[in-house]
């Protein structure tokens, strides 16, 4: 095997990428990612999912992640994980407060699929992960239909209401 080929050679070029100076850390194998725009109401439903498992009893070797509308800046985030679940705000097409799991190739564009207000920024992250050779073994989403995406810092009550219900989703799927 190659020094381009070696596990170490792939851990830091993912780093290295996105690190001017990389620090060793204790990274857990599951991740827990809430994205979205909290100032855009429902939008931050992600964010807002992340806020409340922190409430809630520390779940062991899970990293909760409040991505907001970081982007490609995930890619550090997500690299070689073993498993990521994102909570996201999707247009479904359902009943405000909706909620649907979700796998990526779901999310491709076209059809008649559920539209993330994130979906490339998403879909591109997990790509450039996996071009860097520290793609996560496996992604899980949660989409979360929105009833009010504008100017404000709070949910709508319906989005509101699925907080919790989402949370305790997105925890027995990390379980699994």
């Amino acid at each position: 095997m190659s020094d381009s080929e070696s596990p170490s050679r792939v851990e830091r070029s993912c780093g290295d990428a996105l690190r001017p100076d990389p620090v060793p850390a204790r990274r857990t194998r599951k991740l827990i990612l809430g994205i979205g725009n909290i100032l855009l109401r429902d939008e931050g439903v992600g964010v807002r999912v992340i806020e409340a498992l922190r409430r809630r009893s520390p779940v062991p070797d899970v990293e909760l992640v409040d991505g907001g509308t970081a982007g490609f800046d995930l890619v550090d985030a997500i690299a070689g994980r073993e498993k990521i679940v994102v909570v996201d705000a999707m247009d479904m097409d359902e009943e405000p407060g909706s909620v649907r799991r979700l796998d990526p190739s779901e999310l491709e564009p076209g059809g008649d699929r559920p539209l993330s207000l994130h979906e490339f920024g998403l879909l591109d992250t997990l790509h450039l992960a996996g071009r860097l050779g520290c793609s996560p073994a496996e992604v899980v989403i949660f989409g979360v239909q929105p009833a009010d995406l504008s100017t404000g810092l709070e949910l709508s009550p319906q989005v509101a209401a699925a907080v919790e219900r989402v949370s305790s989703m997105v925890i027995s799927e990390i379980g699994r």
